[in-house]
């Protein structure tokens, strides 16, 4: 079993009731396994946070529903509560959506409602989420998903109000588990891609302490509890008759005597956990390093991967750490296999253009880019190889997720710098591969195609320095 926070919208709550739930259930002696629906790189974080485990990505649509079912299954099972927080509004995104999620995982569901500024009216926005999610007279398929079984209310002016929003929904069959009051005192910092990262500690604790408190005191806990505990039931996922990642499995790993080096600090946090892992089942060893910190490159190490994040936001340190942009931008030369996504592309191009001031990046790749003031792109990417990579030969097809205010500003035409090798229909450039490097716009999952993951370790093996 696991609870979905959904929400009836993005800004109704949803993350603050999830951090909420967690924090409550933690703080009672729950260890909790925390999800993110979608491609979300930021919520996860911040789950960590708070629960002390990783926070994995559920993705119907870049990873599958049997790799979502087994992730679930295989992560929950060490847990005593799994909670996964939705994306958007609920059925927002059709096939891909909160909606469609829950329903392939059979998962409770627990609706979250602004309630500022309304009253009865609540019960008319919860019986049709609810009328829906059953496809009680209902023409819409695709975001028909698990029924919603309960119902939390935020903002809530006073108890008298909370007590109108339980009157309004008390013809429904769902449950009402409380109430977040409007008064809470609980903020996540905000940035352009959203709210601020993990590794920049944006949660006191202090106020997880206070967030945590006042949930429990306005909350059916031990019914939350209950309806996210994962201990006495089936296993979660059952569409497959064989599933590779059963309750307590031990996952065999080649060794392969690869180390590869990853980018990680407050420049560089987002990582899909999940590819991380089918790396070290592929054979390598993921050696840690701080583009902002470290001197050089980690010893030893055979690949570099560079993950995305905010170079914009430390591009002063970036820059002032020259031998460590020496030390990349040496190793894209001698053609030391390199994969970068978003950020890390930002990071091996001569500069980054902020507001007119030029910050001088590795130099690796022969572009520019610059931080633009409205979003450059944001949505679902499936790519192709035009060329054999590291990700695999020629026609390697891989899904992902483009989200960034900046662009390519620049770029060099010369013979040995290829752009647009994903397959991108467009003019603007938005991949570069040079020698053994390969930077992309791109943020890719390869639990859809955990192939991959060998692909990229065989290019290592063939193209050690």
């Amino acid at each position: 079993m696991a609870l979905l926070v959904a929400g009836t919208n993005s800004g109704c709550g949803k993350s603050t009731v999830t951090l909420g739930l967690m924090a409550a259930l933690v703080r009672a002696g729950k260890s909790v396994q925390p999800f993110k629906a979608g491609p979300d790189f930021i919520d996860p974080g911040l789950h960590a946070l708070v629960t002390g485990r990783v926070s994995r990505n559920l993705d119907l649509w870049m990873c599958g529903e049997q790799f979502v079912g087994e992730s679930l299954q295989r992560h929950s099972s060490t847990a005593q509560a799994s909670i996964i927080e939705g994306v958007m509004g609920y059925f927002d995104g059709g096939d891909r959506s909160t909606a469609a999620l829950a329903k392939a995982i059979d998962a409770k569901v627990v609706l979250v409602v602004d309630a500022y500024g309304m009253a009865e009216s609540a019960g008319a926005i919860v019986e049709g989420f609810k009328n829906l999610s059953s496809g009680a007279g209902a023409s819409y398929d695709k975001g028909t998903g698990a029924p919603v079984d309960a119902v939390i209310f935020n903002r809530v002016g006073s108890e008298r109000h909370f007590k109108r929003l339980k009157d309004a929904v008390s013809h429904i069959d769902i449950e009402v588990l409380g109430h977040l009051p409007r008064e809470a005192e609980f903020h996540i910092p905000e940035r352009h891609l959203g709210l601020m990262v993990a590794e920049e500690s944006p949660l006191s604790e202090r106020a997880l302490g206070s967030l945590a408190s006042t949930v429990s005191e306005h909350m059916d806990m031990a019914r939350v509890a209950e309806l996210a505990s994962v201990g006495g039931h089936e296993p979660l996922f059952n569409k497959k008759d064989t599933v590779p990642f059963k309750k307590n499995d031990t996952v065999t790993i080649e060794k392969r005597d690869i180390k590869i080096a990853v980018a990680r600090d407050r420049a560089f946090t987002f990582y899909y956990e999940d590819n991380l892992d089918v790396l070290k089942r592929a054979g390598a060893e993921i050696v840690e390093f701080s583009p902002l910190d470290d001197d050089e490159l980690p010893e030893g190490v055979d690949g570099v991967y560079l993950g995305g994040g905010y170079p914009e936001m430390f591009s002063h340190e970036l820059n002032a750490n020259s031998s460590m942009r020496k030390s990349v931008c040496d190793w894209a030369e001698r053609g030391g296999p390199l994969y970068a996504e978003c950020g890390g592309l930002m990071y091996l191009g001569r500069n980054i253009l902020i507001d007119g001031d030029k910050r001088e990046m590795c130099g690796a790749l022969p572009i520019e880019t610059e931080l633009m003031r409205k979003r450059s792109a944001l949505g679902y990417r499936e790519v192709t190889t035009s060329q054999g990579l590291i990700l695999g030969p020629l026609g390697t097809s891989i899904r992902g997720h483009e989200f960034h205010y900046s662009r390519i500003a620049s770029h060099q035409d010369t013979d040995d710098v290829s752009y647009n090798v994903l397959g991108e229909d467009t003019d603007t450039v938005t991949s570069v591969s040079y020698k053994n490097t390969l930077a992309s716009y791109t943020h890719l999952h390869w639990g859809g195609r955990p192939d991959v993951a060998g692909a990229i370790v065989d290019f290592i093996c063939r193209n050690k320095i």
